[in-house]
């Protein structure tokens, strides 16, 4: 018999867990590094990422990556990016009103 949604979302959780403290043990630097993940848009630690094809993608993405291809709910890792678009969108978005306010202060001082 088969894992139950529940039971695989439990297992995909511990072992994207685990990436991050493999990373972390292997690479203690890596907790002082961050990218842009190019699914969810956000600045996110390299550790626990990993690269699918063209994308590098966060560990919370990774965690819903492998979930969704262990529950069969896409194909690709471009089903996924293509979902999360308006995600990315939303983080870019903020990051231009927060910069534009940074400067806009700057100006004033």
């Amino acid at each position: 018999m088969g894992k139950t949604q529940e039971e695989i979302v439990k297992e995909m959780q511990q072992v994207v867990a685990q990436m991050v403290l493999d990373d972390l043990e292997e690479n203690p630097e890596m907790a002082n590094e961050y990218f842009d993940c190019d699914c969810c848009g956000k600045e996110k630690s390299l550790a626990g990422s990993i690269q699918y094809d063209k994308y590098r993608l966060c560990n919370d993405c990774v965690l819903l990556a492998e979930t969704g291809f262990a529950l069969k709910k896409f194909k690709t890792i471009q089903d996924l990016i293509d979902a999360m678009e308006d995600k990315r969108l939303e983080e870019e978005c903020a990051f231009i009103k927060a910069d534009e306010e940074r400067q806009s202060k700057s100006e004033n001082n």
